[in-house]
């Protein structure tokens, strides 16, 4: 039990630790917090190898609970559960997925009955109820049904969709990359049901997702890249392993770092979408969502890393938009929880209302152009606390030249810069590293922030 913690979106492992039995063990411990509800629990999962299976386990254990359980008839998105949650008012739900991971981990999230993240005090009174599985008596058990939970999902995105943008692609060419993970299937099929030729890439199942982590990374995406030229097509669109991240690759442009996708939707849906409101962001996304917001009479949010933050600061502030640079993004209207396929249908829309990158070139001719980089350095789990607590007393009075103006502290240490520049670093939640984002209006500029930014991590590792 000690190996089962749960970080910015739940527990991920490698499979040495990632068992049956701990899964059994986490399943348990919702059971438990749901204290016997007569709601029904979904149970979804991904494409990997073992996630079916973990999947079975953890249904077993809540009906031995005498919880009825919605059981997924296959892999599918993450939003899809998320959806269903609210549509079907469950209880909750358990995902069985480790996202962008790579195929040698797996993980668990658990989705309370808002559909969105779990705050933390609900991730641990989960962890405090760790413990072996128990059994009521076998008449006593509650019931496990399979479930589509996809068809409503899909039919929610295309109404939403409309709310905000013509959702008609005839005449689009959209190459989709699955990156053989649960959006296959799911939001290709979504594009082309609204009109776009789509042309498909690793769109069969593999739970090697090919051998490499199914991350909708630049370095991932250059083949979608390469299709996208070849087949002279409007837009390029790929999801993460579970679905609920979207990246997107442009004619002009080719890989759309997820700083511009997000100001590009959001000056989208203020213009052509005729919608009002603010925008949340973490504190490691681009500053041109302030820039956007501002010319529009808008706020922007500013709040820490992982959606179950953005997904808190959307209800209390009945917000537009939140999103994450990290490619996670939801819109007003939707559950509070990052949507990849809701994502790709928007993108395309929008795409079809004006060719994202001439929105990109007026945005850039108004506000100005930002550079956003990031990188990461290795720190042992149990090391990240102390290394981020050495860094508060290294704190430097300026940064590669530049006088630091202001901190902010809302998830590591943010070093606001005079020159508008700034530098983030702070704690992975989900991986054994210290990540350091930073933005520029000069690319050379960033670079040397960047660097700046790692030797202040090393040094405070030594």
């Amino acid at each position: 039990m000690d190996r089962i913690s749960f970080g910015t979106a739940g527990w991920r492992a490698t499979l040495d630790v990632f068992t049956d039995e701990r899964v059994r063990i986490v399943a348990q411990a919702v059971a438990t917090y749901l204290g016997g509800t007569d709601r029904p629990v979904a149970v979804g999962y991904d494409a990997r190898e073992t996630s079916a299976g973990f999947a079975d386990s953890a249904a077993s254990v809540l009906a031995a609970n005498g919880l009825d359980v919605l059981l997924a008839e296959r892999d599918c998105p993450t939003p899809a559960i998320s959806h269903a949650i609210v549509e079907r008012e469950l209880a909750g739900a358990i995902v069985i997925t480790a996202s962008h991971n790579p195929p040698e981990y797996n993980g668990v999230k658990f989705i309370p009955d808002s559909g969105a993240p779990a705050m933390p005090e609900i991730t641990e009174a989960i962890e405090a109820n760790l413990a072996r599985p128990e059994s009521l008596p076998a008449d006593e058990h509650g019931r496990i049904e399979r479930f589509d939970p996809v068809a409503a999902h899909t039919a929610h995105v295309r109404r939403l969709t409309a709310d905000y943008f013509e959702p008609d692609l005839s005449g689009m060419t959209v190459v989709y990359d699955a990156i053989h993970g649960s959006g296959r299937g799911v939001t290709d099929a979504l594009l082309e049901a609204a009109g776009a030729e789509v042309v498909r890439r690793r769109c069969e199942l593999d739970p090697t997702f090919g051998g490499t982590a199914p991350e909708p990374s630049a370095e991932n995406l250059g083949g979608l890249e390469a299709a996208v030229a070849e087949h002279d097509a409007d837009l390029g669109v790929a999801n993460d392993g579970d679905a609920d991240r979207i990246a997107v690759c442009t004619p002009e442009r080719g890989y759309l770092n997820e700083n511009l996708l997000f100001a590009a939707l959001y000056e989208a849906l203020l213009t052509d979408g005729g919608a009002s409101g603010s925008a949340v962001r973490t504190v490691s996304t681009t500053f041109l969502i302030d820039r956007i917001a501002d010319a529009h009479g808008e706020l922007v949010h500013e709040v820490p890393v992982g959606f179950k933050w953005v997904a808190d600061a959307m209800e209390r502030h009945d917000a537009l938009i939140g999103g994450e640079e990290s490619g996670g993004f939801t819109v007003r209207g939707n559950v509070r929880q990052k949507d990849g396929v809701l994502l790709a249908l928007l993108s395309a829309a929008m795409c079809a209302a004006e060719p994202i990158d001439d929105r990109l070139d007026r945005i850039v001719d108004r506000h100005g152009r930002i550079y956003a980089g990031k990188t990461s350095v290795d720190c042992p789990t149990d090391w990240k606390a102390e290394a981020i607590s050495a860094l508060e007393g290294e704190i430097p009075d300026s940064v590669a030249g530049v006088a630091v103006d202001r901190i902010v502290t809302l998830d590591g240490f943010k070093l606001l810069l005079e020159d508008g520049s700034w530098l983030l670093i702070r704690p992975s939640g989900t991986e054994p590293k210290l990540r350091v984002n930073a933005e520029s209006s000069d690319p050379e500029r960033l670079e040397a922030v960047l660097d700046a930014g790692r030797g202040l991590v090393e040094a405070a590792l030594e």
